[in-house]
């Protein structure tokens, strides 16, 4: 995607970049980039170390869940 991307391509980025956001606030979107990717990282990682197979959990198991088709026409007695 970004095989074409050359030296001087970065420079007008940054260039552009300066000129939308002023120089004063980019270290400040940096900073916050930087905290949101760390938050997200961490969440990831906690998501990876939770452990689904809980004993407590009855839901935690890995048997097939058996269950039956039910036909749409016929849905018991009319009360």
């Amino acid at each position: 995607m970004f095989a074409g991307l050359q030296g001087w391509h970065i420079v007008i980025i940054v260039v552009l970049a300066l000129l939308l956001f002023g120089a004063p606030k980019l270290p400040g979107l940096a900073r916050s980039l930087g905290q949101s990717m760390r938050i997200f990282k961490s969440e990831v990682r906690q998501m990876k170390d939770d452990d689904p197979k809980d004993p407590k959990d009855p839901d935690s198991t890995d048997e097939p869940v058996e269950g039956k088709v039910v036909d749409p026409d016929h849905r018991g007695p009319k009360l």
